[in-house]
């Protein structure tokens, strides 16, 4: 289940007639939506939608009939469980992330980014990014983990040499199970344009 589904799932399961539908659907052999409004004295959209929405998510089968030459739908239970699975690794997407490591960067000239160091002193505990000019400026600051604050407290200079993002984690002494963690942070400093990839 991806995340689209289990919100569909949650946002229909949560309704105060989900539990009278299922109760129906798990006493009949089939219901069609006019039956099942009328039984529960609600109306026939909502029925409609809420069976539609089970039906595209595999709990329930429907399946197209003919009255009077008229055709209908009725829709029949496909489990009498429904397992909520999540698979959270599907958020990374198909990174590459050996590739990625390889990417230079430094801090961008004129960035107008701000860091705040820790009370060590060995790394920066947040990170402020001011957008806009004149009286349009706007301000982020950013609270960093301890693996991003070590990495951006060695990030090159502006006008300096780049390193790769392997480099500077070998530098800040951030292992690589952190990779992940690293490249977020520097994914949303690019995306401000205030850290810069050099080819």
């Amino acid at each position: 289940m991806n995340f689209k589904e289990a919100g569909k799932l949650g946002s229909y399961i949560s309704k105060d007639y989900a539990e009278d539908i299922f109760r129906l659907l798990i006493s009949y052999q089939s219901v069609s939506a006019s039956e099942t409004a009328s039984r529960l004295d609600m109306h026939i959209r909502t029925v409609q939608d809420f069976l539609e929405a089970m039906s595209s998510l595999g709990i329930l089968k429907k399946e197209e009939v003919y009255e009077k030459k008229r055709p209908y739908y009725r829709y029949t239970l496909k489990t009498k469980a429904i397992l909520f699975k999540l698979d959270l690794n599907e958020l990374l997407g198909n990174q590459e992330p050996e590739a990625d490591l390889e990417v230079q960067i430094c801090e961008k000239k004129n960035s107008g980014m701000k860091f705040t160091t820790a009370r060590s002193g060995q790394y920066f505990s947040s990170v402020t990014v001011f957008m806009g000019k004149g009286r349009e400026v706007a301000s982020r600051t950013i609270s960093l983990t301890l693996v991003q604050g070590q990495f951006l407290y060695n990030l090159p200079f502006p006008g300096t040499t780049p390193l790769s993002i392997r480099e500077i984690m070998k530098k800040s002494g951030v292992d690589k199970v952190h990779s992940s963690e690293v490249m977020d942070i520097v994914k949303v400093l690019v995306d401000f344009n205030v850290v810069e990839k050099k080819d």
